[in-house]
């Protein structure tokens, strides 16, 4: 006689749970470790953890393309610990990496990247770890900034004994329903969902719930979040988060926008980090913040310097001017992201520095011996941040200061003023085939190229539905086959 099921309370599943402020504590603890001990001897530590934690069902890797589309794979913990330096995929599933002749593309784990996650954003029982793209043979993939900005920062290390520090301050916009950029129309546009403005959200509407949830959230993760709050246009937010390593900022960028999309989801809305959702208001940016260091000092601070700053931060400033043209493309990579730089609203199109004038390409903002920087504001939150960083540090340590003719009165330079032109600059830039390759270059290119054709040539006044579905951050391969 077969005896009754018997009925338990216990889960069926036990999958790790972690609160919130021992994630915050976890999470800050893993980075400080990140920066002072090596990759061998986090290995082996993280190694026997994932070994031991029986909680875990999965181990998340993710990576970057060229664009700066986020790639997340969920591997078994027992497949991933027994196969971790043999971690191949399909490159040419992934646009913007290898042709289908030479596909095979490997993962090499960073292990000193391990966040552990909220649960109740990524789901429980789960760590991540960021990758960075090989070829066949080990060495670093040409098309993965994310490994080629590493391997810059570590060689400044090493030879210099230079850290480069950034933080990040991006913008983007809530905007009511799920996948409303997939459902985009011209005619109806995006439905905001807060008709407020800088500091005006009540403390219990929809845009102040959802940016306290994603606050939260990144605190959790370790950000050590600053400031968050609405910005000046109707549903627009910034969650603005500490300076740290360059790598890591790059990181937490990509982080940070998959955090306020999961958690506008959960809420039936969508974030976007297209530059400019919606004309007649301000757009969205990613000023990056950026400063160098030697031996724990600011090397870009100097107490009697002009506004604060070293002749070491005004040559980076200048080197960074003289290239702006060219860097556009990588700075601004959508069809979109030009009518951001729409000068009527504070936008940063024009080829100068300024401590006061918010419509200069870089700003200088008040600082001290800790916190001097420069602040690149034209970058667009749709960029990816790793060849945006890998651009500007290569442009500081390389490029060609801007020279003035004493003889003639400054005249004043603009960004360009659509995708094209700025295509157009990008190509000729013997420089940038310089600092990226030939290979990288041009296939970069390609793909915008690609978006380009997909739109008008003149923005006009109205969001097109084509800049928005054909977007790289947003457009899937059934779209772009139907052209």
């Amino acid at each position: 006689m077969v005896k009754d099921t018997i009925l338990t309370t216990s889960p069926l599943r036990n999958f790790l749970e972690i609160p919130y402020d021992t994630l915050e504590e976890m999470n800050l603890r893993a980075a400080e470790r990140a920066e002072t001990e090596s990759s061998d001897i986090l290995e082996k530590e993280y190694r026997d953890y994932l070994l031991k934690e029986k909680r875990l069902k999965a181990v998340t890797l993710c990576f970057s393309d060229i664009e700066g589309r986020f790639h997340m794979l969920d591997y078994d913990k027992n497949y991933f610990l027994g196969s971790a330096d043999n971690l191949t995929f399909d490159g040419s599933s992934i646009r913007g990496f290898s042709a289908q002749k030479e596909s095979d593309l490997r993962l090499g784990v960073d292990w000193t990247s391990i966040l552990w996650l909220p649960s109740d954003v990524f789901g429980p029982g789960k760590v991540i770890f960021f990758a960075n793209v090989l070829n066949r043979d080990k060495t670093p993939y040409e098309s993965d900034f994310r490994s080629r900005l590493e391997l810059l920062s570590k060689d400044l290390k090493k030879q210099k004994d230079i850290t480069v520090f950034l933080a990040a301050e991006v913008e983007g916009f809530l905007v009511d329903g799920l996948n409303a950029e997939q459902a985009f129309s011209e005619e109806e546009g995006f439905k905001l969902i807060s008709t407020g403005g800088y500091f005006h959200s009540l403390p219990k509407d929809r845009l102040k719930m959802f940016i306290d949830a994603s606050a939260e959230a990144q605190r959790a993760l370790g950000f050590k979040n600053e400031k968050d709050h609405p910005e000046v246009a109707p549903s627009q937010f910034e969650l603005a988060f500490s300076y740290s390593s360059v790598v890591r900022a790059c990181d937490r960028i990509q982080l940070y926008k998959l955090v306020c999309r999961q958690i506008a989801a959960n809420m039936e809305m969508t974030a976007t980090f297209l530059p400019k959702p919606v004309s007649g208001i301000n757009g969205s940016g990613m000023h990056m913040n950026i400063s160098f260091s030697k031996k724990g000092e600011n090397i870009f601070y100097q107490k009697d310097g002009e506004d604060g700053l070293s002749p070491l931060a005004w040559d980076t400033i200048s080197r960074i001017l003289n290239h702006a043209p060219e860097l556009s493309l990588l700075l601004n990579s959508s069809v979109n992201a030009y009518r951001r730089l729409d000068p009527h609203f504070e936008a940063p199109n024009q080829i100068k520095v300024s401590s006061i004038d918010r419509g200069s390409m870089i700003r200088i903002p008040e600082g001290n011996k800790k916190t001097s920087r420069i602040e690149v504001r034209s970058v667009a939150p749709d960029s990816n941040p790793y060849i945006a960083a890998f651009a500007l540090v290569k442009t500081a340590l390389e490029g060609d200061s801007l020279k003035k003719d004493e003889g003639k009165r400054d005249r004043l330079r603009y960004l360009p003023g659509n995708i094209n032109d700025a295509i157009k600059l990008y190509k000729a830039s013997d420089f940038l085939k310089k600092v990226l390759g030939e290979s990288a270059h041009e296939k970069y290119v390609e793909h915008k190229q690609d978006a380009a054709d997909r739109s008008p040539k003149e923005l006009g006044a109205i969001v097109k539905k084509s800049e928005v579905v054909y977007h790289h951050e947003i457009t899937n391969q059934m779209l772009w086959s139907k052209f």
